[in-house]
């Protein structure tokens, strides 16, 4: 039950993080590519642990 809850907020904060940060793209530095958009989108948990640039372009997406 405690596994069930944990995947599922897992799954919650996911999607959040992908759906804020794919509404605030036009706001960062990044080419404005679909292909550009969809990758950082869909990798933004192991880019905002591992770059630097990607969490300031990150949290510039999740302003506004």
């Amino acid at each position: 039950m405690i596994q069930q809850l944990v995947v599922v907020a897992l799954i919650v904060v996911y999607a959040g993080g992908f759906w804020r940060f794919w509404s605030g793209f036009e706001r960062t530095n990044f080419s404005r590519s679909l292909v550009n958009r969809l990758a950082l989108s869909f990798l933004w948990p192991a880019l905002f642990i591992a770059n630097r640039s990607y969490r300031r372009n990150f949290r510039k997406a999740l302003k506004g």
